[in-house]
């Protein structure tokens, strides 16, 4: 998936683009979830899933752009500054793990956050998925705005945790 919108934003899921150091430095210093997370452990979470890289352009806006997030024909590997990232951890058929969503500071407040997770469901949407799930503690808004709604029933679920 390549999607450019007219502010000269572009979404790729072109894992050879992902800044891994820069995505290191953000969820092991920054997000409350993965403080101190490896940059190992990092680089394994990108190579075993489906990643969504959000970058300022390296070419000028071709002013055919609506906002959306549709596509518009931009080059491949041609991006800019990594801005955000996401990835999910599926099987292609039945499930998905939204995780490691993170918008750079300077870069909020753009709708990047509303963007990513749209195009997250709209990426697996042709495999018929029976759950995609992410978990939230601030972001309810930006996820409901893509479709998530808060787990109908919490106590089915369980968890090992660390």
């Amino acid at each position: 998936m390549i999607a450019t919108r007219s502010d000269g934003l572009r979404l790729d899921t072109d894992r050879a683009l992902i800044d891994v150091d820069r995505v290191h430095h953000w969820l092991s210093t920054d997000a409350f979830w993965a403080l101190g997370r490896s940059r190992d452990k990092v680089a394994r979470t990108i190579e075993n899933s489906l990643v969504f890289g959000l970058y300022e352009s390296a070419e000028p806006v071709d002013g055919h752009g609506d906002g959306d997030g549709e596509e518009h024909g931009a080059e491949p590997g041609k991006v800019g500054e990594q801005l955000a990232f996401a990835r999910v951890v599926t099987d292609y058929a039945t499930f998905g793990w939204l995780c490691d969503v993170y918008v750079a500071p300077e870069a909020r407040g753009r709708g990047i956050g509303t963007w990513l997770a749209a195009a997250v469901v709209a990426e697996l949407a042709p495999y018929g998925l029976k759950r995609l799930m992410l978990a939230t503690v601030d972001a309810h808004e930006v996820y409901a705005r893509a479709g998530f709604q808060p787990l109908p029933d919490p106590g089915r679920i369980m968890i090992i945790s660390e």
